[in-house]
């Protein structure tokens, strides 16, 4: 078995997973059944806030939180659910979309940054 790097993991991630832009993803958020997934460690919604309408599942969570079509999920994702996933950079978030594919989801995209998207306008809150 071959040991795979960071590196190798993000290729893989971002060759699975559709990373969007903002206008792409605003396109989702507003026409689609939709569910926007924060996986930045507690700290930083904390100090930041999160993406409007946001679950924040850290990263390291999201295989012990998040189950296809059961209801053990915060959030009810089925199969038409579009997930949206983002982090701080988009690094985190392409391998917790990579996660999420690999554990049954269907129509899960990395959103990217969180910085991108308040420098692009969008709607934030702090956290709840």
């Amino acid at each position: 078995m071959q040991t795979k790097t960071l590196e190798s993991l993000l290729i893989e991630a971002n060759e699975l997973v559709k990373r969007l832009s903002y206008n792409e993803s605003l396109e989702l958020i507003n026409n689609t059944q939709t569910v926007i997934i924060d996986v930045r460690e507690e700290s930083e919604v904390f100090n930041l806030g999160l993406i409007k309408n946001a679950v924040h599942i850290p990263r390291g969570l999201i295989e012990f939180k998040l189950s296809p079509n059961s209801q053990n999920n915060p959030v009810l994702i089925n199969d038409n659910t579009n997930i949206l996933v983002y982090c701080a950079g988009g690094y985190r978030s392409a391998l917790a979309a990579k996660t999420l594919l690999d554990l049954g989801f269907k129509n899960v995209y990395n959103l990217g940054g969180f910085n991108e998207w308040v420098e692009s306008g969008g709607e934030i809150q702090a956290n709840i």
